[in-house]
């Protein structure tokens, strides 16, 4: 087998968003939409798409963005904010879907809400069986107001989730710099000064 190559000191590691919880909880929030648009939206709806559309940008904007860490912070930064932006336009549809249809949109306090942060699915299969039961012990909550409840939910927790992590690339580009901040600092072998990316 051929030797494998030292770590570059100018490509650090790279990726890893599936450790990130953010991620984590805006790829199961992708596959919950998946299924709730075809449950509970109208076929051939532009809203359908755009949920859909809305929800896998949230997760694979931040995997993109994770992979060009290694040469491009501001575009780790920007993909990591249009992933935020989606999300909130995602939520902003499951909030419309409640009030349009007269649905309860649970409140803070409200320990349904508080028992799906608690359970912390992994996946999919889980979420929608949790929903099932939720609603066999709370026949006054109709499937459709856990379900719109569930995405609403989950888009505010992994938006939140994704912001500290912008917060956390921002900081740390004040701090470090970028990929020419970084090539000047292995090139010259002394700090990091003044240049852009």
């Amino acid at each position: 087998m051929p030797e494998r190559p030292p770590n570059s000191k100018v490509f650090p590691k790279n990726g890893g968003f599936e450790k990130l919880v953010g991620y984590q909880v805006a790829e199961l929030l992708f596959d919950f939409t998946d299924r709730f648009v075809k449950k509970f939206i109208e076929p051939g709806s532009r809203t359908k798409d755009q949920m859909v559309q809305a929800a896998r940008s949230g997760s694979r904007n931040v995997a993109e963005g994770s992979v060009f860490s290694a040469t491009s912070k501001k575009l780790e930064m920007n993909l990591t904010n249009v992933a935020k932006a989606s999300l909130t336009e995602l939520r902003k549809d499951y909030q419309a879907f409640l009030r349009q249809n007269k649905l309860k949109e649970w409140p803070s306090d409200d320990p349904m809400r508080q028992a799906l942060i608690d359970a912390r699915h992994k996946e999919v299969d889980s979420l929608i069986r949790w929903a099932g039961t939720m609603n066999k012990q709370h026949p006054e909550r109709s499937v459709a107001e856990i379900a719109g409840n569930i995405g609403s939910i989950l888009a505010n927790v992994a938006k939140a989730m994704i912001d500290r992590q912008l917060q956390r690339l921002g900081h740390d580009f004040e701090e470090n710099g970028g990929f020419s901040e970084r090539l000047y600092k292995v090139r010259k072998g002394g700090s990091a000064g003044g240049q852009g990316e």
